[in-house]
C-alpha cells in the first residue's frame, strides 16, 4: 500500500466535498442508538484528520493513528489549527496497532479497509482494534462495495480539478478479486503558475459483506447493522459504500465467546 508521501498534499483538496462534519454527526447518533458514547475514540487510517477533529470538536477524546508521516503532519497542522491539541496522533498501521491502553470506541473511514488488499492482512487490523478495545465498545468503518468496484470505478478515468491542483485518476478492474488498480497523475502548480508532475499508485480490494462480517466475528465483534453509506437506511444492490456498525463482545479466557 503507498505511503501516500506526496499525496498527502494533495488529499484534501480531493476531498473538499466529503461532509466530515455530518459523518461525525453520525457516528455520534449512531454510537447513542447502538450502545453509549465514546469517551476514547481510535482513527484508524485517520489521514489528514479531517474527520478525527470533528469528532473531538463532539467532546470525544481522540487518538488518529496513519502509516503516512506526511499525512500525519496536516493533521497535526489541523489540530492546533482547530484548538484540538490534545488530539493524540500515532504513525502506526492498523495491523500493528500499538496503544497505551484500551479505548472506548473506533472508527475507519473513506474506504481505508478497502487499501488492505490482502485478507490475512485484513483480519489482523480487525484483531489489533479488538484487542484494545473494552466490551461493548463500538467499531465503525466503512467500506466500498463490490458493486462499486465492478461498475463504477471498473476500468474508468476521471478527471479532478482545483485552482493548484490537476488529477487524472485511471482505474485497472480485476474480477477475480474485486481489485481495483488506481492510478493518480497529480499537477500540482507553484507560484510562477508553472506545473509539478507527481504519480501515486495504489490498490484496493472490495470484499463482500458475509467476508467482512466473518473477519469481525473472528476478531471478537458481533455486527449489529449494515447501512447504506452514512445514513441509517438499508443497503441496496447499487449500493456504493456500506458503513458497518460492530460490537466487542464479551472476553472469556482471553477469546471472545
Amino acid at each position: 500500500m503507498a505511503c501516500y508521501d506526496r499525496f498527502a498534499g494533495a488529499y484534501d483538496a480531493l476531498m473538499r466535498d466529503v461532509p466530515y462534519a455530518e459523518i461525525a454527526d453520525f457516528i455520534i447518533e449512531a454510537s447513542d442508538r447502538f450502545g453509549k458514547r465514546p469517551t476514547l475514540m481510535l482513527d484508524a487510517a485517520c489521514g489528514t484528520g479531517s474527520l478525527t477533529v470533528e469528532l473531538a470538536k463532539r467532546g470525544v477524546s481522540m487518538i488518529g493513528a496513519d502509516i503516512s508521516e506526511q499525512m500525519l503532519g496536516v493533521a497535526m497542522e489541523k489540530k492546533f489549527d482547530c484548538g484540538c491539541e490534545d488530539i493524540l496522533l500515532l504513525r502506526q498501521s492498523m495491523q500493528k496497532l500499538d496503544l497505551y491502553g484500551t479505548i472506548d470506541g473506533a472508527v475507519c473511514c473513506m474506504d481505508s479497509i478497502n487499501h488492505i488488499t490482502e485478507p490475512d492482512e485484513l483480519q489482523k487490523a480487525f484483531d489489533r482494534v479488538s484487542f484494545f478495545m473494552e466490551k461493548d465498545a463500538l467499531f465503525i468503518f466503512d467500506a466500498n462495495t463490490p458493486y462499486k468496484h465492478k461498475s463504477i470505478l471498473a476500468d474508468n478515468a476521471f478527471i479532478f480539478e482545483t485552482d493548484d491542483l490537476f488529477c487524472a485518476w485511471q482505474n485497472e478492474y480485476h474480477a477475480q478479486n474485486d481489485t481495483v488498480d488506481i492510478t493518480l497523475d497529480l499537477f500540482f502548480r507553484d507560484e510562477g503558475g508553472r506545473y509539478e508532475r507527481s504519480t501515486e499508485e495504489f490498490s484496493e480490494r472490495a470484499y463482500d459483506r458475509q467476508t467482512l462480517e466473518k473477519m469481525l466475528y473472528s476478531a471478537g465483534f458481533e455486527t449489529l447493522a449494515v447501512f447504506d453509506s452514512y445514513s441509517f437506511n438499508a443497503p441496496t444492490s447499487t449500493t456504493q459504500r456500506q458503513v458497518y456498525i460492530a460490537r466487542k463482545r464479551e472476553q472469556t479466557n482471553g477469546k471472545a465467546d
